[in-house]
């Protein structure tokens, strides 16, 4: 069963292609693991064994027939619970929504299933998907596969521990300050957040609009840098429905030369400082780039120190009245200790029209400043995070918030930004590197990550 489970998907996909394995015998090893390792991780929320049979069979009928459904005909997938999936409970991690079932897909989820997967079922999420940790009233916690007394991150933490302990292949996430790549990062695997307004958000919970629009976005997390490739085309592209998306050209990682990339590395965000073995492995992996050719300078971008303040102060700007009355729509009485400490947070700040007219305006001005550095460069190299998976309950301390700001900084820029494992703790965590391209390029940021994969091993499979 190992040679499935922990096999990547594209892999997955050559071999059912070619006949070696059959995806009902795929799907059949993953419903398997997941009832060996779910016990122990709390990272499902929903498991559709019934659906995702039947659908594994229908898809080995139609390549009896010689029928092709897509890229990933008969791969099994995982889908965050922040993504309505029609006819699976959709809760969000919070209570209101506990019984919701929706009657059509997310826009992700209904490509992922034209393109040909199976769906084997749904992963936890913090409240509302506002967290660094997933656990909630609904499902509880969800623990790292490295270590159950730590967090796999959030919020798609889910996504995370599923897919590092092969549970599955490939997941669907999404990101507002770091949710996919804080999970990659945290539990060893590969994870992207596109460029601001390549892929469609429509049917994910909460929806976005406003002020923090540009901020999210889905994406894929695997444990193999391949997968994300193979994932995102999927993925991309206008769904008239969500007004952000923009036609702009997918490039492919396949045709980006290392040789001559101009690389910028920094190992302190001026914010707060890493580990030292998370500022390590960031040299670790300019190293590598260099060695492909590619030309790297160690310089920071031109970050403000309140940068944090400045995305807290867009997220309190109604001093958290769009979010109680989401709660309060969705029927939820009772919150999570999270989503409380939240909403005593986002209180506490009031801003006039004006503060906020002020904030929208520095913040475009520092995605100019940004925007100016990056002429000068293809790549930033930076880390995740400034720790290595924390334990449950301390990300939102007040002194740990702004371990988070490496991921943040580049939601508030747009740019895309790929997380791959590059390096091991003394403790035995996973730590991942940051590389955040120009807008649009998530194939340099895709290739360099392959690259950093290639030699320093990536993820690596989990004493679980």
């Amino acid at each position: 069963m190992d040679e499935i489970i922990y096999a990547s998907a594209s892999e997955l996909a050559r071999a059912i292609k070619d006949g070696e394995v059959s995806s009902a015998e795929v799907v059949g090893a993953y419903l398997a693991r997941i009832e060996e390792a779910n016990p122990k991780l709390n990272a499902f929320v929903q498991v559709t064994a019934d659906a995702a049979r039947r659908r594994a069979r229908e898809a080995d009928e139609a390549r009896a027939r010689g029928e092709e459904w897509g890229p990933l005909h008969g791969v099994p997938v995982t889908i965050k619970d922040a993504f309505e999936t029609e006819g699976i409970v959709s809760a969000g991690g919070t209570q209101g929504r506990a019984a919701y079932v929706p009657e059509r897909d997310a826009a992700g989820v209904a490509r992922l299933k034209a393109a040909g997967a199976v769906v084997l079922g749904k992963t936890n999420v913090p409240e509302i998907s506002l967290a660094f940790e997933s656990d909630n009233l609904v499902y509880g916690r969800t623990h790292n596969p490295y270590d159950l007394s730590r967090t796999p991150g959030g919020s798609s933490g889910g996504e995370g521990a599923a897919v590092a302990s092969g549970m599955s292949p490939l997941g669907l996430g999404s990101d507002a300050g770091g949710s996919i790549r804080v999970p990659a990062h945290f539990c060893g695997i590969a994870g992207l957040k596109p460029t601001s307004g390549r892929t469609p958000r429509t049917g994910h919970f909460p929806p976005m609009g406003g002020l923090l629009d540009s901020i999210w976005q889905i994406g894929p997390l695997a444990r193999r840098v391949e997968d994300l490739a193979l994932a995102l085309p999927v993925l991309c592209g206008p769904d008239w429905q969500d007004p952000s998306v923009a036609p702009v050209p997918l490039g492919d990682m396949r045709g980006v030369d290392l040789k001559g990339l101009r690389v910028a590395l920094h190992t302190d965000n001026g914010i707060v400082a890493p580990t030292e073995d998370l500022a390590g492995v960031a040299r670790d992996a300019a190293r590598v780039l260099a060695d492909a050719g590619a030309e790297v300078v160690e310089v920071r971008p031109p970050v403000p120190e309140d940068a944090y303040g400045l995305l807290l102060g867009l997220y309190a700007a109604d001093s958290g009245a769009g979010l109680r009355m989401l709660l309060m729509m969705s029927g939820t009485v009772e919150t999570s200790p999270l989503m409380t400490r939240l909403l005593e947070v986002l209180g506490s700040r009031s801003l006039t029209a004006g503060e906020v007219t002020m904030l929208v305006h520095q913040l475009d001005a520092w995605r100019s400043q940004m925007l100016s550095f990056m002429r000068d460069y293809d790549l930033l190299v930076c880390p995740p995070c400034a720790r290595a998976a924390m334990p449950h309950g301390t990300t939102f301390d007040d002194e740990n918030q702004l371990f988070f700001s490496y991921t943040m900084l580049y939601n508030m820029t747009g740019w895309p930004g790929a997380v791959v494992r590059a390096g091991t703790s003394a403790e035995g965590l996973p730590l991942g590197v940051q590389l955040v391209a120009r807008p649009w390029r998530e194939d340099v940021a895709l290739a360099a990550a392959l690259e950093v994969e290639r030699s320093l091993g990536g993820w690596q499979r989990p004493p679980l």
